[in-house]
């Protein structure tokens, strides 16, 4: 007698908890940066998710409102362990972040600027450069099959960063185009080169084909649930309570709904009303949460919860102050967090029974190129809110551009971009401790040259 063959085993709760723990300690830099981090850990370093599945994955996350990396992350941990999968997945990236963003937001509101932590921080920035560098590479060299997807990508980028046309229309463009073209579009491959055969859930769903019908059935209820979770409060505040706490909770519901293509997509709004509708804050306070924010571990959009602390640190209301900030960073993070919970879980099992139909694999792959342009639109943006100090507004008829004034570069952020592009590209020490050795260069230089 032979040995049947034995069934892929998924691994333990408990191992994927650490992988989601690492992950949410060490997503700096980003959606771009926490993309490639997500793509390193469960694509290429444990096999677990294939390329394909991944990359639709990240193109239903880029479609719904919200931080699409914190997103792809639920919908990966659903995968794998159904919806406590997704739960901890979720959380896990949202909770180191929002940790550090209250403890930041306590000491500026109390001390105002944090120039030591503002110091440990430069390095980290200048390494996540490198890190969405790297990022756009790998992607791109997997999504870009075919001139039609090269082109797509290029017209992204163009659409974004010339014509500051809105992310939305971006993506649904791509989408169309791909629906209308399916075979123009080429679908990623599963797997990558370190690996041979399917991976992990793949060969798990072929070995068991009921899994995601009885994964979707608990993904629809966990799914309503985070919908009654997200609206009672804001319906009991707004109704009971009113005043500063009612209009966080409806300010900031609104803003869950309408971030779609994440945090930078709806700062100017959010700066807009914040500042001068709410008078929560000023313009000045609001770019310093957001240098904090893209400072710190998690979504960018927890720039949301330092605006938030603020406008509960300063309410009128009887609970202010600290305490006033707590709450108000809390009701902050739920009302921002708990959408994107209804948003997956109502959404991935559909993406799912579509696996297979080749005219949404091709808008699918479609929207995958322009995702290669809109991370090549976040490489340089970031390029130059790091490297240079100044910048210059410059309109002509449709093009709207951000260009840096050549004597504003900085030279110690370009010594430590370098620095990282050396420890990520040439002695390939990996994430966390290029992280660790740019954070202590940025460090010591920055106190060195007193700036």
């Amino acid at each position: 007698m032979t040995d049947a063959p034995s069934t892929p085993r998924l691994p333990t709760f408990a191992a994927a908890l650490r992988v989601w723990l690492r992950i949410g300690l060490l997503s700096f830099g980003g959606p771009a940066g926490q993309i490639a981090l997500l793509h390193r850990e469960v694509v290429d370093e444990r096999h677990w998710i294939g390329e394909r599945r991944f990359l639709q994955a990240l193109n239903f996350c880029t479609l719904l409102p919200g931080p699409e990396a914190q997103q792809l992350a639920t919908y990966l941990g659903w995968m794998m362990h159904g919806v406590r999968g997704g739960l901890a997945a979720g959380l896990l990236f949202i909770l180191p972040g929002a940790l550090v963003m209250l403890l930041l937001s306590l000491v500026y509101a109390l001390f105002g600027e944090v120039p030591l932590v503002a110091a440990l921080f430069f390095g980290l920035k200048c390494a996540v450069l490198v890190l969405v560098v790297e990022a756009l590479l790998r992607i791109g060299r997997r999504a870009l099959k075919g001139r039609p997807a090269w082109a797509l990508a290029g017209l992204a980028f163009v659409a974004l960063f010339f014509l500051n046309l809105p992310f939305p229309l971006v993506v649904i463009a791509a989408g169309v185009v791909g629906y209308l073209a399916p075979g123009a579009f080429a679908v990623a491959g599963h797997g990558s080169a370190k690996h041979d055969g399917p991976a992990l859930i793949d060969a798990v769903l072929a070995a068991d084909p009921g899994r995601p019908a009885r994964l979707a059935a608990g993904a629809r209820r966990a799914g309503l649930i985070a919908l009654v979770l997200w609206l009672a409060p804001v319906a009991a505040l707004w109704a009971f309570v009113g005043g500063t706490y009612a209009d966080i909770a409806l300010f900031f519901s609104k803003m869950a709904v309408v971030t779609v293509g994440g945090a930078y997509a709806v700062l100017a709004y959010v700066a807009q009303d914040a500042v001068q509708a709410y008078g929560w804050l000023s313009a000045e306070e609001m770019l310093a949460g957001l240098g904090l924010a893209e400072t710190t571990p998690g979504p960018l959009i927890l720039v949301l919860q330092f605006v938030g602390f603020l406008a509960g640190f300063r309410a009128s209301e009887a609970l202010s102050g600290v305490p006033g900030g707590i709450l108000a960073s809390v009701l902050t993070l739920w009302v921002t967090f708990a959408p994107c919970f209804f948003f997956v879980f109502l959404g991935a099992p559909l993406i799912e029974r579509l696996q297979e139909n080749r005219t949404l694999a091709g808008a699918l792959a479609a929207i995958t190129a322009a995702v290669v342009g809109v991370v090549a639109n976040l490489a340089v943006w970031f390029s130059l809110q790091v490297l240079f100090r100044e910048h210059l507004r410059f309109t002509a008829g449709p093009v709207t551009l951000d260009l840096p004034l050549p004597g504003s570069v900085d030279p110690a952020a370009v010594a430590l971009a370098i620095l990282a592009a050396v420890a990520v590209f040439r002695l390939r020490l990996g994430v966390l401790r290029t992280l660790a050795v740019t954070a202590a260069a940025g460090l010591l230089l920055r106190f060195a040259i007193g700036t």
